[in-house]
């Protein structure tokens, strides 16, 4: 069974890091699923509820430095959970103690290339709520993301030009708060706040 789903994972993680991750999941035990895009985040963990134990999903559409990346931050959630329930904080130094020693295997051989190493080992120094939250880490990420034509990042935007996300809706950008951009949505008249290494479609028709 662990062979099973070490070939899964294979077709999203760096090959070498497959096993460890699939050892993971079956030593956790936790429900390990590989959810559609969501702009929100690139993964969850949620702690053991009623009789369901400890879940975790990833994005599937991650290449897969993201991808392990993301795993093993939410994996640092299921083992902080496990050592202190809901005792500390969700981000707190507990969890970023296990953040760091879960990361160390993939330092071993060539499971990460030279930058992404070196971004991570940076992160590592203080890691942030999400790895999204760290441009420099993200950054280097999406340089092995596939190139997707037509997309470009909120930043890229000149201010109030309006964009597209893929299920359609349309927003307005707005001026940068301290990390993020607030962005009105046009249909409703709401605020939200967007990375600005969100990824969107420039909208063509302007709209008022």
């Amino acid at each position: 069974m662990i062979e099973k789903t070490t070939s899964i994972l294979e077709k999203y993680l760096p090959k070498q890091a497959a096993p460890i991750i699939a050892q993971w999941i079956y030593q956790a035990p936790c429900m390990f699923k590989i959810s559609k895009n969501r702009l929100s985040k690139f993964g969850d963990y949620r702690s053991p509820f009623g009789r369901k134990g400890h879940r975790i999903s990833i994005n599937h559409n991650l290449n897969p430095y993201a991808f392990l990346v993301t795993t093993v931050h939410e994996f640092a959630h299921l083992k902080t959970w496990n050592e202190y329930k809901s005792r500390v904080k969700p981000h707190g130094k507990e969890w970023k103690k296990n953040f760091k020693l879960l990361m160390e295997p993939f330092f071993n051989g060539e499971i990460l290339p030279p930058d992404v190493r070196a971004a991570v080992t940076t992160y590592l120094g203080n890691p942030a709520a999400s790895s999204c939250g760290d441009l420099t880490l993200f950054r280097t990420l999406q340089r092995y993301d596939q190139p997707r034509a037509g997309f470009v990042r909120v930043e890229e935007l000149p201010p109030g030009a309006a964009f597209v996300l893929p299920n359609g809706r349309i927003f307005r950008k707005g001026e940068k708060m301290r990390t993020r951009f607030r962005c009105t949505e046009i249909h409703t008249g709401k605020v939200y706040l967007f990375s600005p290494v969100a990824e969107v479609k420039r909208d063509v028709i302007e709209h008022h």
